[in-house]
């Protein structure tokens, strides 16, 4: 995760609409931390802190610490609600991290040393399909990243989750298929070049028999079914 982030709190003694209207007003921002076995736990934040940390574009994959009298929670943002209008946040909810547990959270995927993928030298590109992993991890272990090496990736290949090494103490959240992460493909350029002298058989004559011709190649079967999925 990004590193901690620390958030000043009070406790609220009231819950509703009303009462969330008032501290609206008086600059607050009601809010409430759940999970880890304990009841939920009603309070408010000063809103120009809150606007601040969200500003960062990483509030809601930050552990986020509460201090709340005198004591400091650790927290994840589970959800944010703005107003219509003015994007101005009016209610947060903090999941509560307890000691040893786990959870369920999405995290971004970086891509490394592609100067050492013979595909992307070639002009290939990477056609991502997951911008994110969704994984369970130990509440004191959830990775900022999950950096996937396309060292020798060709054109036409491949990378499910079964080739990714996750950090000690995460899962995938998705166990029942191999799932795609990204692809390679080729671009229309290239398509275009090594289509350039094909006959109507698809064949050339540097190619061998029962060869076929390269073509830009779209996202496998599982790719594509997880792209309708997003789209859903």
């Amino acid at each position: 995760m990004s590193d901690a982030l620390t958030l000043p709190a009070e406790a609220r003694e009231r819950a509703g609409k009303g009462a969330s209207r008032a501290l609206r007003r008086e600059g607050r921002v009601p809010a409430v931390i759940y999970g880890g076995k304990e009841e939920p736990t009603l309070i408010h934040v000063e809103a120009k802190a809150l606007v601040k940390q969200l500003d960062t574009g990483h509030f809601m994959n930050s552990i986020v610490e509460i201090e709340l009298g005198g004591k400091k929670v650790k927290t994840l943002p589970k959800d944010v609600s703005l107003h219509p209008v003015t994007d101005r946040p009016e209610h947060v909810d903090f999941f509560r991290l307890a000691k040893g547990g786990k959870i369920e959270v999405s995290v971004p995927v970086v891509f490394a040393n592609e100067e050492a993928s013979p595909g992307l030298k070639k002009g290939g590109v990477l056609n991502v399909v997951r911008h994110e992993l969704e994984l369970v991890c130990e509440n004191d272990k959830i990775p900022g990243e999950i950096e996937i090496d396309v060292t020798g990736k060709e054109v036409g290949d491949s990378i499910h989750i079964s080739e990714v090494t996750l950090p000690e103490g995460s899962e995938s959240a998705i166990t029942d298929r191999d799932f795609t992460i990204a692809t390679l493909v080729a671009p229309s350029a290239l398509k275009k070049s090594e289509t350039e002298g094909e006959d109507e058989d698809q064949t050339g004559e540097d190619m061998e028999a029962g060869e076929t011709a390269a073509t830009e190649q779209g996202p496998d079967a599982d790719a594509a079914e997880e792209q309708e999925d997003k789209s859903e």
